[in-house]
């Protein structure tokens, strides 16, 4: 039941910098199964100063076809792509980390063996390197999370180095940035701003806000010491207390995306309603990173959710919209989502079920206000 934990927990944008300066808008981005890559869910994606860009993938189904064992589908917690765009050819190469026995494991994994996991989200680059936040999950049978049997416990921060040689080879270093019990874990949308690493971070009390978090750049080594937040009183803080923080978003999401469009002058937030089960794409915007955000425009519903599409299934749900602006021509709206279903036995038959889902559409009248 592990791999229906997204139901619950359901980058690089600087102000400025014209996407439209970048090679990937070439490109349209698709995510076709190749064996032993079978599908997967989070699609962050993060654009090198190279010209690749690398995609964070979070539960991902692996094997010769989809095999599902009961309703234990055959997968690991994470693993990445890295996609190239050279004279309008897509490229995406999957790749899925091997242990020490050859097999099949995690991408990110924790270095204590103490039954959790990650499930990673959004990263950037900076200074050729990569910076990925991690959820730590664990089991616990009849939990209070939908009775799926997991829990959160906290937040981690991956360095990754190496980036130029072969996935297989780049080397990851742990740090601890949330501890466990903290009901809020950075990790919604990270992006790089002036000096400061930005996190997104959905609080999970009350209305469920979003709330932010920061890391100076030459304090990432040590993330928890030199993370702060932003105060109710609008100043910033050393530490993290996501009580006192103040309500960037009044309802937040899990998985989004939060980038600057320069030709906008504006910030723009893509996400799916944060209503439990909703079919809608949202999106805000705000003149700062830190509001005000307008309250969300439906600007997308997701076809297979209606009850009129023929692959319709009341079991499929769907979550994790997020915009990747590197791949936008000028004027349009490039962004993902992904659709699971509440019974992991239907995945073999279900072919338009757990793969990112890419849809390009004119920028939004929404965003122009």
């Amino acid at each position: 039941m592990r791999f229906l934990s997204k139901v619950v927990l359901l980058l690089l944008a600087l102000p400025g910098l014209a996407f439209a300066e970048s090679k990937h808008f070439d490109c349209n981005p698709s995510f076709a199964a190749k064996a032993p890559w079978q599908g997967a869910d989070a699609a962050y994606s993060i654009p090198l100063q190279d010209g690749r860009v690398v995609w964070i993938f979070g539960d991902t189904l692996y094997g010769d076809k989809r095999e599902v064992n009961g309703n234990d589908p055959k997968m690991v917690h994470n693993t990445i792509g890295v996609s190239t765009c050279n004279n309008g050819q897509w490229k995406l190469d999957y790749s899925i980390k091997r242990d020490a026995k050859g097999e099949f494991d995690s991408f990110f994994k924790p270095q204590k063996n103490d039954g959790t996991y990650y499930w990673a989200l959004d990263g950037v680059e900076h200074n050729h390197e990569l910076w990925i936040t991690l959820v730590c999950v664990r089991n616990k049978p009849n939990s209070d999370a939908f009775a799926l049997g997991f829990e959160i416990c906290g937040t981690d921060l991956a360095h990754v180095t190496g980036i130029k040689e072969d996935p297989q080879n780049w080397k990851i270093s742990y740090s601890p940035l949330v501890a466990d019990g903290m009901h809020a874990n950075p990790s919604a949308s990270a992006l790089i701003d002036g000096d400061y690493l930005y996190i997104f971070t959905l609080y999970e009390e009350g209305t469920r806000p979003q709330i932010l978090a920061r890391i100076p750049l030459k304090g990432l080594k040590d993330p928890q010491k030199n993370l702060q937040y932003l105060g109710s009183d609008d100043k910033w803080h050393d530490g993290f207390e996501p009580a006192k923080a103040k309500a960037v978003m009044a309802r937040g999401a899990s998985e989004m995306s939060v980038r600057y469009h320069p030709e906008l002058k504006k910030w723009v937030a893509v996400m799916m309603d944060p209503q439990i089960f909703s079919d809608k794409v949202i999106l805000r915007t705000a003149p700062s990173m830190t509001g005000p955000w307008t309250a969300g425009d439906v600007i997308y519903q997701v076809p297979i959710m209606q009850t009129s599409d023929p692959r319709y299934d009341k079991d499929t749900f769907c979550y994790a919209g997020k915009e990747h602006p590197e791949f936008e021509k000028s004027g349009e709206l490039l962004f993902t989502y992904v659709c699971n279903t509440m019974k992991p036995a239907k995945l073999p038959a279900e072919t338009d079920v757990y793969f990112p889902q890419v849809v390009t559409m004119p920028m939004p009248e929404a965003a122009k206000k």
